[in-house]
């Protein structure tokens, strides 16, 4: 088995700590396309792979990457996603992506919903970014957390609905009929508990900061 594998996209490349200690850490490094160049920049580091069509990469480069190319055509599925069936051939235990925001929006948007779609064939995977860390549910779940994160649930099925424990605002009423229904909300307890009224895929993301109290509350506010 291969470990903790970190996918790089080739959007902005982190620069908060635990991203970079992410990679730093990872058992292996799977770029995209050109990122390969953007780690060994800003990190120092090298990968072990690099996936991806090689449209955005020099003849140059590679002829010098290619020992370690994992060429793919096919126009039907993007870069990231090939990187994250080749992370399956070897047998992760985790998968995290970075360097997958930032950017172009439409990039963005388009990388953060695959997270519920590898959620499918493999469910420890989880999108990093410079503001918090994007993961996905299939189901009713508890959530560990810390008073005060800042927490959103982005769902895309209208007959979806969650009930909640431990959040400031409660979702149980919410139809998730737009994105940003069941944004911005704030853990009151260590454990929250999202209960489902059937499967269904959702992306969950928790911010590094932690809402501090205001002065004179004994809560956050």
């Amino acid at each position: 088995m291969a470990g903790h594998i970190a996918i790089v996209a080739d959007g902005a490349f982190p620069k908060h700590p635990h991203p970079l200690k992410v990679l730093r850490n990872a058992d292996k490094i799977i770029c995209c396309d050109n990122a390969v160049l953007k780690l060994e920049r800003h990190c120092g580091l090298h990968c072990d792979f690099i996936a991806g069509d090689m449209d955005s990469m020099s003849p140059e480069n590679q002829i010098k990457y290619k020992d370690i190319i994992c060429k793919e055509s096919e126009q039907e599925h993007n870069d990231m996603t090939k990187a994250f069936r080749l992370a399956m051939t070897l047998k992760p235990e985790k998968i995290s992506i970075l360097g997958a925001t930032g950017l172009r929006e439409d990039h963005t948007l388009g990388n953060i919903s695959l997270v519920a779609e590898y959620a499918r064939i493999f469910r420890n995977v989880e999108m990093i970014t410079d503001y918090g860390i994007f993961f996905p549910l299939l189901d009713s779940s508890a959530i560990k957390c810390r008073k005060g994160e800042q927490i959103s649930i982005f769902a895309f099925d209208q007959t979806l609905r969650i009930k909640s424990a431990g959040l400031k605002y409660p979702t149980d009423n919410v139809v998730f009929d737009l994105w940003w229904k069941a944004t911005l909300n704030e853990a009151l307890e260590e454990d929250v508990h999202l209960e489902f009224n059937h499967p269904a895929r959702v992306i969950v993301f928790r911010n590094y900061q932690i809402k501090s109290p205001r002065p004179g509350t004994g809560a956050a506010g």
